[in-house]
């Protein structure tokens, strides 16, 4: 288990929280209007002091010695690091990563604490969560870098929320879609993901909410399903397969949101009168065989289980096999798998010709099972022989396949 650690800014509270502990507003703070984060209404650190890196690192330490966790996911890296806390910053060169902007104190005390977590548990996982794409972040400590295990993929599920908001379906962007799925460096490793807890707490929008908006709540039957739902469902499972078939080096769920968890989380508090009605997950939902919160679920259950058995991520990049703005197909090549992915509203392909590498394929998974919520279109247990075409003066292998409108695909290569 993962827990998300917030060292970035602390609440500006003064009854529960720090502020003014001592009666300055600078025991643990910076002074002046360098403590507050204009943003989020709240006090920011003054990595500097002694006390406040004994404070911070004791705090890394009693997680994992009291509660034993597996890791932490470091929020808000972008606002410790700058002391414009990345705030109406677009980064488009280097030197912005190293000028006068950014807090050395920050990342010294990044470097401390990934250094104390991985003392006390060597198997400590840590994340960062940095939007501005600092150099090194992800980097060992032996390398000058800041030690973090992993950064997080934060242009994927921008990516993704921006077409589901913005664009209709019919002018997504299969192109862009790839190049944010694939956008990261080679020397250090990324976690790519879909949503993460930003979207699932009061304010927010999961990515299935999003995409069905009120229907969560009354036409998830698979018995009534409307077309809204089927709509959801189907981009659901297209967006989760392909941000894990490309993930970099592991992929991140949040709790519930796999099969589209109908409410956010909200904890008590005077908002809500103290309530711990939405403090909560609804598994039921998960188990009920009638719902298509049941289909999500087992998709998810599905896909994981085949990236873990096929070791598709083990030490392998995802290669383009064939991207197509007007087909709206996307088709990729992992390890020994190949994703064929149709984000088209209505247009189906049929012998459809992909350029692949040669070999015996053979279907292992597709989106539109009816276990899945899918309407069933696509023969089981398919297996595909290679064809030889011309493409221009040079013959290629190819394989021609039936892939109907938002629906998905998984073969196996076999030599």
């Amino acid at each position: 288990m993962i827990i998300d650690i917030v060292h970035s800014h602390a609440v500006k509270n003064e009854r529960e929280g720090l502020s003014l502990f001592d009666g300055t507003p600078y025991q643990y703070f910076h002074d002046g209007l360098r403590g507050w984060h204009e943003a989020w209404d709240s006090r920011c650190f003054d990595y500097g002091k002694t006390d406040v890196l004994h404070f911070l690192l004791s705090n890394c330490r009693y997680w994992l010695d009291e509660f034993r966790v597996d890791g932490f996911r470091f929020d808000g890296i972008t606002s410790m690091l700058y002391l414009h806390h990345g705030l109406g910053v677009d980064f488009l060169d280097y030197g912005q990563y190293f000028d006068a902007t950014v807090d050395e104190d920050a990342w010294v005390y990044c470097n401390l604490a990934n250094r104390i977590i991985h003392e006390v548990r060597p198997d400590a996982i840590t994340l960062a969560e940095d939007v501005s794409g600092m150099p090194g972040i992800a980097a060992p400590i032996d390398d000058n870098g800041a030690g973090f295990d992993y950064r997080m993929a934060m242009g994927v599920p921008e990516c993704w929320f921006r077409m589901a908001r913005e664009v209709c379906d019919e002018d997504w962007s299969i192109g862009y879609l790839w190049h944010e799925l694939t956008n990261r460096r080679s020397d250090e490793q990324t976690i790519n993901y879909l949503e993460s807890h930003d979207q699932a707490l009061v304010g927010g929008k999961t990515f299935f909410f999003q995409l069905v908006d009120a229907a969560i709540y009354d036409e998830m039957s698979r018995a009534s399903a409307s077309l809204k739902t089927a709509r959801g469902v189907a981009l659901h499972k297209l967006a989760r397969l392909a941000t894990l078939g490309t993930a970099g080096h592991g992929y991140l769920n949040f709790m519930g949101n796999e099969f589209g968890h109908p409410e956010w989380i909200d904890f008590p508090r005077e908002g809500n009168n103290f309530s711990c009605h939405y403090a909560r997950r609804q598994w039921a939902l998960r188990d009920n065989q009638d719902l298509l919160y049941w289909c999500l679920g087992e998709f998810d259950e599905a896909i994981i289980r085949l990236i873990q058995e096929s070791g598709a991520l083990e030490g392998t990049v995802p290669r383009r096999l064939f991207v197509s703005d007007t087909l709206k197909v996307l088709v990729f090549e992992r390890g020994p798998l190949v994703f064929l992915l149709n984000f088209h509203s209505d247009c189906s392909v049929t012998d459809f010709s992909v350029v692949v590498p040669p070999g015996e394929y053979r279907l292992l998974l597709d989106s539109d099972e009816e276990r899945f919520g899918g309407q069933g279109r696509i023969e089981k247990y398919q297996t595909f022989s290679i064809l030889k075409e011309m493409r221009g003066s040079e013959l290629c292998h190819v394989i021609k396949v039936y892939l109907p409108c938002r629906t998905a695909m998984v073969l196996e290569r076999r030599l």
